[in-house]
């Protein structure tokens, strides 16, 4: 009658305690993969900024030069043009 009692209630709940157990840990592993994917993202929307700016300020820099070259700017505006554009 004894053993009938233990395997009734104990075993039902030793599952049900690893079954919390078990939910607890596979959420974890889910929260954990979804911050390395937002992370992969925010890196690559950084990245793509960076070549933004790097197009962005060679652009610039060759219509200066297109300017230059022209004769719009003289060598001093251009240089000054140019450290400005390289110091921001």
């Amino acid at each position: 009658m004894e053993k009938l009692i233990f395997f009734g209630l104990v075993i039902p709940i030793l599952f049900f305690v690893l079954y919390l157990g078990t939910r607890a840990i596979m959420s974890g592993v889910s929260a954990k993969q979804a911050n390395q994917a937002n992370k992969d993202e925010n890196e690559t929307d950084e990245n793509n900024e960076e070549l933004n700016t790097d197009k962005s300020l060679s652009n610039e820099l060759e219509k200066l030069n297109a300017l230059r070259e022209s004769g719009v700017l003289t060598q001093e505006e251009f240089e000054k043009a140019k450290n400005k554009l390289l110091n921001n």
